[in-house]
Order: structure tokens, then sequence, then C-alpha cells
């Protein structure tokens, strides 16, 4: 694997020779209750990327992980850090911009962060315009939908829940406070449900209206087990898509 990081500039140098991608992981820094550390998202995201990589070597390289996203509705909770989206936006464009001089095109924006999806969205329409490269963005384990499906059963989940206590057990468990485990205290208040993803209106509102202790579903129904799917389905599928772009875009350009 070619992890920027743990490189010297010569080895980086021939690195480049064959890769073709730049895998930015891209995190953040909010509370995830009272049972996983903050740094969680930006942890997972490397994480995944390491393994991305390892299955795509040596046609990708991972670059320094952005370890604090857009979570204005976590505010609220003792020691959330959030950017502004048009922060994100700025850093995007300036590490696309120095991995675009050292002759890299191809970008994969993979974010653990639900938060910073709408702000991927409108970032990779405006610098692959812009900067003239090829940029995807995919949430972590999104891919691995069924797995969901088939084995989590809350509703609400998707925040410090079975799904991310999982990977956590897979990739990273000093992420967790076994001891602390706990499921979401959903409050009572309905507006939040009428401004979730899937209904008719879309709109902001802060955590703490959703969960007391800022989380949802059930975290002590994750396990070792349920984390390796979910994992490994998702990066079974980034890697059969990355494989099949990449060599898509070779074709094209040796017609």
């Amino acid at each position: 694997m070619y992890d920027l990081q743990q490189m010297t500039w010569p080895e980086i140098k021939e690195a480049l020779n064959q890769a073709k991608l730049a895998v930015i992981p891209i995190g953040a820094h909010e509370q995830h209750g009272p049972h996983m550390v903050e740094s969680c998202d930006a942890v997972l995201a490397k994480r995944m990327a390491d393994k991305l990589a390892t299955r795509l070597h040596p046609l990708t390289i991972v670059a320094p992980t952005i370890t604090m996203g857009v979570s204005p509705h976590h505010m609220n909770f003792p020691g959330t850090i959030s950017l502004q989206p048009e922060t994100m936006v700025s850093l995007l464009r300036d590490i696309t911009v120095s991995l675009k001089h050292h002759g890299i095109i191809n970008f994969l924006w993979l974010n653990a962060h639900g938060g910073n999806q709408s702000t991927l969205s409108i970032a990779c329409q405006k610098l692959s315009v812009e900067l003239d490269v090829t940029i995807y963005y995919a949430k972590t384990t999104a891919s691995a939908s069924e797995v969901y499906k088939d084995y989590i059963s809350s509703s609400p989940f998707g925040h410090s829940c079975e799904r991310e206590v999982s990977e956590a057990y897979y990739l990273a468990p000093e992420l967790l406070r076994e001891d602390c485990l706990q499921g979401g205290q959903l409050n009572e208040n309905p507006r939040w449900r009428h401004l979730r993803p899937g209904n008719p209106l879309q709109g902001f509102y802060h955590y703490e209206e959703m969960t007391k202790n800022g989380c949802i579903g059930d975290a002590t129904r994750g396990s070792y087990e349920l984390g390796e799917k979910i994992v490994e389905t998702a990066l079974e599928r980034l890697e059969e898509e990355i494989r099949f772009l990449l060599y898509t875009q070779h074709s094209v350009n040796n017609l």
C-alpha cells in the first residue's frame, strides 16, 4: 500500500509511475455518544482507505486524512469541531491542486461522516470542472446496504449505532468504550422525524432535538462479525467499481 504520510519523496516519485488514483479519507471530529471517541469518523475513514488501497495496490495512493468535517448539528455536545462547507471545499481544492501537480488526475473522496455528503456533492461538481480532474466520492460502507437490511432492525440507525460500533470492532476497536455501550435515547419531540431524509420536507435540526445521549440505533447489538460483513462487502463493491472505471478511462484515452 502507498501511504503518502509514511513515504519519502523518492519513494513517492517511484509510486507515481504506477498509481492512477488518490484516495482522500474524510472524517469528522464530533460527538459519538458515551461509547465512541470523537475522532471516530476520521479513524474509520483512514482504516477503510488503507484496506481499499491494499486491495488496489499499486493503482492507488492514500493521501492524508481530512480529520474534521461539516458537523454543526452536533455542536451543542462538548468537543465537537465543525468546518464551514466552504472550508471543506477549499481544503479539497488545495489538496487536489497539489496532487494534480504531481501527476494524479483521479480522486476518490472516501467519506465516513454523513454530514459531509451534501458538501462533497457540490465540491465534486465544482472542482471536477474547475480543475479538469476526475473525482468520485463515496460513503465508506454505504454500498453494503443489503447487509444493513439483513442484520440491523433499529429505526432510525446511523450514528454511534450497531452499524458504526460494528465497523469499529472490526477496524479500530480502540475507538470504543465497551463498558458504556447503550442504545439511542430518542426524544419524543416529533419535529426531527419530519425533516429526516426520505420525508417530503428536508431541513436542519440539532442532534439534541433527536437524541438525549447523542446516539441513535442500539450500540449494544454491535459485533466484530457484523463489522466484518459490512466492511468487507463494501470494500469488494468499491474495488470492483474503481477497477472498472479506471479500466474504462484507460480504454477511452487510448482510442
